[in-house]
């Protein structure tokens, strides 16, 4: 019989806990994990990225829905735990589930501190810690243009950086008289501070805030010397609190954090901590590498397997504030018994900063240049004694450690850290290649969690694989594939497929060598499509590798319900259908009927029980809301009924929508339709556009209204409707064929060159051969739309789809 393991959060500590406990004992408990977010387990380090735009939701996720489904963990996501029953040992949660435990592991992070003054809970005050608080960002932007981020340590900065993204004007305030003060000198902050000037930030040091101004939404701040600014979004990025107050409801010792020994175990008996949430030895860590180092020892600890004690951790932290490369650990300051080595080259935007006591390195300050990061940080862990070492030779020991030549990795220490924020070095990483058969970064990775957090180590970890393999190392390897499960691109599976004939996803990961024999969330939709769109002709969807809103035929919501769209074509709909909606919406309950922005209906708040039969009483095809096909086509009413509009824009929208609805494209596509050049269809920023002119219609591409806004261009001006749903065939198809799964029509457009997509559309003969091809792809979507969605027993599966599948 297993013991039973419940762990309350499903955050980046706790996660690595149950990794680094299945590394020890793969079979030892029954896990159960509550997480207060209806995510799985994501990289919080990257939440800036998100921000700011690099990277999307699904980028930064560690542990997709199948890692817990594969290892038998039940995940309940968007729950919280509300109490703890120490001597029933029981857990209680805010949907009244009770689950029992034999070990039970606290991991409820931190959260925002946010200022106790006045105002701090007006509509637009938010923090910076989730993904939650990054919508809530996102969105804003798109409203407001004038925003204030309170404190400027590393997250107020990378905060201020995503708010510039996003169009925003950002002043940072900050209380103390230079930024970051607790990792650089003031040296290096006033060089921070002039470069993210130059980037469009404006700094208001030394200013205390006292009131949040406005009636119920923030209109800007009052500092504490009578002096105000506009804001119409204020961020709180003044530090973290530590979520202990379930421990200390539940009687156990809480100081700042929940308080624990060595083995991360609090006052209570089978009742452990880890994390932000943890305080040990009077200190709260919230950096990610003493994180992960509890972790690993509180999973020895579980698993009865002898282990060194926690006994803290110096923390080195290599930062990337905007473009700017930090590094800084251990003090930073001049104080009395130090010396200290500095090199401030303000040409080419370097300083560096090493500081000594009693002929030992104490602290490191690295701005513009990090290179010797790893090696200086070794010497202040190990205090190395550099009485014998020249002042040039502790600042760059010919260039160790932090370069792309294999020399320079061959001159570091075995024990040298190289992945700072998973405690991995060079040497774990050289046993690891040589001992699994590495060849990729991905597959370190995977082995080691070398490069999971930051990433920024990444291409250390390629020079240790050349150093360590050779000639054997193929520098190509290096380039990402698709996902983590292989080396293969989007071109090179394609081609495999048509080489080899290939017919279902399956196949394509067994013959092309799937590290993952299941492959993962990210490639087996990809493999879906790319096998669809080579096999244009007879192609059998494969519903079970399709993403879940997908085989769902609906979109999951923040709090686990979902969203029904019916399809409105070209956004025109009828007094029949109109009654059915509200029918259905009456006879579910639904909380919330909302119009769309794409001119359509949706139901929401549906609960996942209800969506077949709630589908089967509509009787009306999917919107596919959801779906990476065409969602919508946008209309005005035309000239029909406008007195400005020259062309029949309903009609084409509708035939376009009835032509390509359900057609399996690398992304969402949105078009729009309009009438004339007043552009009501929001045409110029849709992935296709018409514009209805004097005698035919201009058609654009590659528009974008999201976060990164893009004008569409124009590719062709046609006089017919016939024409216009020729060219647009040939645009999809083209696209479908040469764009990677999940990759944006504006991307698309900008890598291939509108140049390029012209000449290729204009050629008669190939435009011809994309339609049929495009033509032989649309024959699969003929069947109804009832047979749709029961296809391969999907409707069956509905009540099938435990909480851990949903994405």
């Amino acid at each position: 019989m297993k013991k039973k393991l419940v762990m309350i959060g499903n955050g980046m500590a706790g996660v690595r806990t149950i990794e680094e406990l299945f590394k020890f004992q793969p079979d030892g408990y029954e896990i159960t994990i509550f997480g207060n977010e209806p995510h799985p387990n994501y990289n919080r380090i990257m939440l800036s990225t998100v921000l700011q735009g690099d990277k999307s939701i699904e980028d930064i996720i560690m542990n997709d829905w199948e890692w817990y489904k594969n290892h038998g963990i039940q995940l309940y996501s968007g729950e919280a735990v509300t109490e703890i029953d120490k001597e029933k040992r029981q857990v209680t949660s805010d949907q009244g589930r009770k689950v029992d435990y034999d070990e039970l592991i606290i991991a409820t992070g931190s959260s925002s501190f946010i200022l106790p003054v006045p105002g701090s809970d007006k509509k637009g005050v938010v923090g910076f810690r989730d993904i939650h608080d990054c919508e809530m960002m996102i969105k804003d932007s798109k409203q407001y243009k004038k925003a204030a981020v309170i404190g400027g340590g590393l997250l107020g900065l990378e905060a201020a950086r995503g708010l510039l993204n996003l169009g925003m004007e950002v002043d940072v305030v900050h209380l103390m008289s230079h930024l970051m003060e607790r990792q650089l000198d003031e040296t290096a902050s006033e060089m921070l501070k002039k470069e993210l000037e130059n980037q469009g930030m404006n700094f208001l040091l030394e200013k205390q805030t006292a009131e949040i101004l406005g009636d119920e939404r923030v209109t800007g701040l009052r500092f504490s010397d009578g002096s105000e600014i506009q804001a119409d979004l204020v961020v709180m990025a003044v530090g973290i609190r530590p979520n202990v107050q379930l421990a200390k409801d539940s009687g156990i010792f809480v100081n700042r954090g929940i308080v624990v020994n060595d083995y991360m175990e609090t006052d209570v008996q089978n009742i452990y901590a880890v994390g932000e949430c943890a305080e040990h030895r009077e200190i709260v860590y919230g950096l990610v590498a003493p994180l992960y180092e509890q972790g690993k020892v509180l999973a020895a600890n579980l698993a009865g397997i002898p282990a060194n004690p926690y006994e803290g951790t110096i923390c080195g932290t290599q930062l990337k504030v905007s473009g700017c490369d930090l590094f800084s650990a251990g003090e930073i300051g001049d104080d009395e018994g130090t010396k200290s080595i500095k090199v401030h080259n303000e040409f080419d935007g370097i300083y560096k900063k090493i500081v000594i006591r009693d002929n030992r390195i104490a602290g490191i300050v690295l701005y513009g240049d990090t290179k010797d990061s790893n090696r200086l940080f070794r010497m202040l862990t190990k205090r190395e004694d550099i009485s014998g070492m020249t002042s040039v030779s502790i600042l760059e020991a010919n260039g160790c450690c932090g370069g792309g030549e294999a020399g320079d990795v061959a001159a570091m220490a075995d024990d040298e850290l190289v992945c700072g924020c998973n405690g991995v070095t060079k040497g774990t990483i050289v046993e690891a290649i040589r001992t699994n058969e590495l060849t990729t970064v991905d597959e370190v990775g995977g082995c080691t969690n070398a490069g999971r957090s930051c990433g920024r180590c990444k291409s250390l970890i390629s020079d240790i694989l050349s150093y360590t393999l050779g000639d054997q190392y193929d520098t190509s390897a290096k380039k990402a594939g698709i996902c983590g499960c292989t080396t293969l691109n989007k071109e090179e599976i394609v081609a495999e497929i048509r080489a080899k004939g290939m017919t279902n996803v399956r196949e394509v990961m067994n013959v092309l060598g799937w590290s993952q024999d299941e492959g993962c969330s990210k490639c087996r939709p990809a493999i879906n499509y790319y096998l669809g769109m080579v096999n244009y002709g007879g192609y059998k969807d494969e519903r079970d590798s399709r993403l879940v809103n997908e085989k769902m035929h609906a979109n999951i919501q923040k709090d686990g319900t979902y969203s029904v769209v019916p399809r409105m074509y070209g956004g025109v709909t009828t007094a029949a259908d109109l009654k059915k909606i509200a029918e259905v919406a009456e006879k579910y309950d639904v909380p919330l009927v909302k119009l769309t922005g794409g001119q359509r209906i949706g139901l929401f708040g549906v609960n996942k029980e209800d969506l077949p039969a709630m589908w089967e009483d509509l009787g009306m095809p999917s919107g596919y809301a959801y779906g990476k096909t065409l969602r919508t086509v946008k209309t005005c009413v035309g000239e029909k009924f406008c007195r400005f509009g020259t062309q029949d824009s309903m009609g084409l929208g509708i035939e376009l929508e009835k032509k390509f609805e359900r057609l399996d494209t690398p992304h969402k596509v949105k078009m729009g339709v309009s009438a004339c050049p007043r552009n009501c269809a929001e045409s110029g920023i849709k992935d296709i556009g018409f514009v209805g002119v004097d005698g035919g219609w201009e058609i654009y591409i590659g528009g974008n209204g999201g976060t990164d806004l893009r004008a569409a261009d124009l590719l062709d001006t046609v006089k017919t409707k016939e024409e216009a749903m020729e060219i647009t065939g040939a645009y999809l198809q083209y696209y479908r064929e040469t764009a990677a799964y999940l990759e944006r029509t504006a991307p698309w457009l900008e890598r291939m060159g509108l140049e390029h997509v012209k000449e290729v559309l204009a050629d008669e003969n190939k435009r011809k051969q994309l339609n049929e091809r495009l033509d032989k792809t649309l024959e699969r979507y003929n069947e109804p739309w009832q047979e749709a969605i029961q296809d391969n027993g999907i409707k069956e599966k509905y009540y099938q789809v435990r909480s851990v599948t949903v994405e």
